[in-house]
């Protein structure tokens, strides 16, 4: 294994970094998760914390960073860009610390995070499409006016923060063989991996992207920090284009593997910790759950999976849970061809009832060509038990001779 210092972290900073947040930042709980724990075989726990204050992990970083800046420094204010957690942390730590602080929010953040942004006194402007733009902004504001950036995830400081994390999961679950962690620029993992590599390099550190947002994979077969072109996921608290530099190093040096995941896969991670679990979590938050769920059988157990953040917007919440019921195929739409007869309708809806799927919307269509003329496409929205029922069902209809879309 590569020295400690590659990415300019050691042990003795990250100790440091949580002496400093002691009584600022809580120490979020642990839970073990059974639904999950029978899924991979072994225990599975959830490090929450998206019950930390500002509602995610940045605010251990954010501090730790601003804390240690001199008098004369923190007169001058501090600047950052983020698309909202970040952002509430160094608002939180600025408002705490005396400084002002201005916050670079990419066009179309969410609304619930720019709000708590400015509730805990910041500035908030908006800069570019994407994370990266507003960084570019904010590097600007920096070198205009003197105030100095405070990095999201590329800076000693904020690695050391984000690594107490890693130094709560050894001591609240010390029989710990794989934990599982979120990554965006990197910031969190490559703090959890120094703080865990140090005192228990047999434990696999798994980091976990969303698949189109992964700057890791590209980035590590390269051998250095490579920009994507796009990226395009709802986990808008991990879609950076570029590692840093010193995070890829630590992710280069102390991560065991970088999975991805899918949008479906998030979504049901989302939504499974909403019924099972009883907690809300953002898109970025649920990856590590939903790299289980898509392969329950790679991780070692006992497992730690990092639960980064909680603040998702009301209305992205809803749209993924609807995503996320579909993924489950509990939420199904088909596309049915019918006789343009009396009864054929009714008939197609009581064979629907006793299969115990429940009709949520119906609607005709003759228009289509491939239609004859005695012919009509029902489209229903129907809701299932799950993927087998729905299986069930569409094999249920087809054995009574109606013609289901095999598109739909």
């Amino acid at each position: 294994m590569s020295d400690l210092s590659s990415c300019g972290v050691e042990l003795d900073d990250i100790r440091a970094a949580r002496e400093l947040v002691r009584g600022v930042v809580i120490e979020t709980p642990v839970e073990t998760s059974r639904w999950l724990s029978d899924l991979v075989g072994a225990p599975v726990l959830l490090k929450c914390e998206n019950l930390q204050r500002t509602g995610s992990f940045k605010s251990r970083g954010a501090y730790v960073r601003i804390a240690r800046l001199t008098d004369e420094e923190r007169a001058k204010g501090v600047v950052a860009a983020s698309a909202g957690n970040h952002a509430q942390g160094v608002a939180l730590a600025a408002r705490l610390t005396g400084a002002s602080a201005t916050v670079f929010m990419p066009e179309g953040a969410p609304i619930p995070k720019e709000r708590a942004t400015r509730g805990y006194g910041a500035d908030v402007l908006f800069a570019g499409r994407t994370v990266d733009e507003s960084l570019a902004a904010a590097h600007e504001y920096a070198a205009r006016t003197g105030a100095v950036l405070i990095h999201p995830f590329d800076h000693p400081d904020i690695i050391a923060g984000q690594g107490t994390v890693g130094l709560e999961i050894l001591e609240q679950v010390p029989d710990v063989r794989t934990v599982v962690v979120p990554a965006g620029g990197g910031g969190l993992i490559a703090g959890v991996a120094v703080a865990i590599k140090a005192q228990r390099p047999d434990v696999r550190v798994v980091g976990v992207q969303a698949e189109g947002a992964a700057s890791y994979p590209t980035s590590l077969a390269a051998g250095g920090p490579v920009p994507l072109a796009a990226m395009k996921t709802m986990a808008d608290g991990i879609a950076v284009g570029r590692p840093g530099d010193l995070t890829f190093a630590a992710v280069r040096d102390h991560v065991d593997e970088i999975r991805t995941v899918t949008e479906e896969s998030i979504s049901r991670a989302l939504l499974s910790l909403l019924e099972r679990a009883k907690l809300v979590v953002e898109p970025a938050g649920a990856v590590g759950i939903a790299a289980l769920l898509d392969e329950p059988g790679a991780f070692e157990g006992p497992v730690a999976v990092v639960l980064s953040g909680g603040n998702i917007d009301p209305l992205l919440l809803s749209k993924v849970i609807r995503h996320g019921l579909a993924a489950d195929g509990r939420y199904l739409v088909l596309r049915v061809v019918l006789d343009d007869a009396p009864g054929a309708l009714a008939g197609l809806l009581a064979l629907i009832a006793e299969a115990g799927a429940n009709v949520v919307h119906v609607s005709h269509g003759r228009t289509d060509p491939a239609l004859s003329v005695d012919q009509v496409e029902v489209l229903l929205q129907l809701e299932t038990r799950g993927l087998v029922h729905a299986a069930q069902l569409r094999d249920r209809l087809a054995a009574s001779g109606y013609r289901v879309d095999p598109s739909s």
